[in-house]
C-alpha cells in the first residue's frame, strides 16, 4: 500500500540529496567541474583535448560523489592518475585536491553571482512529508550543504544533516557507498527498510540499492530514467511534485 505522499506505508523517514533533489545546482556543479577538467586537460593534452562532458561524464563519473573522488574517477576514466596531494593543496595545483579545491572554488563564485534556487515542488513535498510526522535528512557529499540551505530557507525542513563535512569528521566513504546513507538513518532512529532515499544521481540510486532502503526515489531533471531505474530506483519522477502531498 502506498500513502498519500506516493510512499509505501511502512516508510518512517525520507532521506534527501540536496543537489538536483532540493536545489537547482546540479547544473552549476557540473558548470564547475567541466571548466576545472577542461582546464587541466587542456594544459596536459594541448588544444586537441577531448573536453569533459557535462552530460555522459558528468553523469557517470563525478555527479553525487565526495569531490576528490569524482576527481580520480574521472580522471581515472582517461588513463589519468595525478598525485593526491593534500586537501589544502592551492587551486592550482595538479593534484587530486588541487582540481577539487579549483571546482569548488569555480562553484562557490558561481552561486555567490547567480544565487541558489530551489526546487518548489520538492519544499511543498518536504512541508507535506513533515506535517504528516514522517523524519528528514539531508545527504550530500557537498561541503556546501549548510551554507546552501540556509540560503533557501530548508534549513529547518531537515532534522539531520550528513554532508561532505560530517562524512570526513566521521570518515564515511561517499556515495555510490551507502555509508553516508546509513548515518542518517541511524542519526534519526530509523531502520535503513523504513528509509526512502530521494536522488537524482545515479551513484546516488547504487547507494539506495546497496543500503537496501525500504524505498528508492529517482528524480529524473535531465532526462536518464532508464537509467535511473537500471540503478535501482523504485520508481522515477521529473519532480516530487508528482508523489502529491499538501502541507
Amino acid at each position: 500500500m502506498t500513502t498519500t505522499l506516493g510512499l509505501p506505508d511502512t516508510i518512517q523517514a525520507c532521506l534527501f540529496d540536496l543537489d538536483g533533489v532540493v536545489t537547482r545546482t546540479a547544473v552549476v556543479h557540473a558548470a564547475a567541474w567541466k571548466e576545472t577538467f577542461d582546464a587541466f586537460l587542456r594544459e596536459r593534452e594541448g588544444a586537441g583535448f577531448r573536453p569533459f562532458d557535462t552530460a555522459g561524464d558528468y553523469d557517470e563519473y563525478v555527479d553525487g560523489r565526495p569531490r576528490a573522488d569524482g576527481v580520480r574517477t574521472f580522471l581515472a576514466s582517461r588513463g589519468i592518475h595525478p598525485p593526491e596531494g593534500d586537501p589544502n593543496d592551492p587551486p592550482d595545483a595538479a593534484t587530486v585536491h588541487g582540481l577539487g579545491n579549483r571546482k569548488n572554488e569555480l562553484l562557490l563564485e558561481k552561486i555567490r553571482t547567480d544565487g541558489v534556487e530551489a526546487y518548489e515542488g520538492t519544499l511543498r513535498y518536504l512541508k507535506a512529508v513533515r506535517a504528516r510526522g514522517l523524519r528528514t535528512a539531508i545527504v550530500s557529499s557537498s561541503a556546501n550543504a549548510l551554507d546552501v540551505l540556509r540560503s533557501i530557507g530548508a534549513e529547518d525542513l531537515f532534522e539531520v544533516r550528513i554532508d561532505g563535512v560530517v562524512a570526513a569528521e566521521r570518515g564515511l566513504p561517499g556515495k555510490p557507498r551507502p555509508d553516508t546513507f546509513l548515518a542518517a538513518a541511524r542519526d534519526l532512529g530509523v531502520e535503513p527498510s523504513r528509509a526512502a532515499v530521494f536522488e537524482d544521481a545515479l551513484a546516488g540510486m547504487d547507494a539506495g540499492r546497496a543500503g537496501h532502503f525500504g524505498y528508492v526515489v529517482g528524480v529524473d531533471r535531465v532526462g536518464q530514467t532508464d537509467a535511473l531505474y537500471a540503478h535501482g530506483a523504485d520508481l522515477v519522477v521529473k519532480d516530487l511534485a508528482e508523489l502529491g502531498g499538501h502541507a
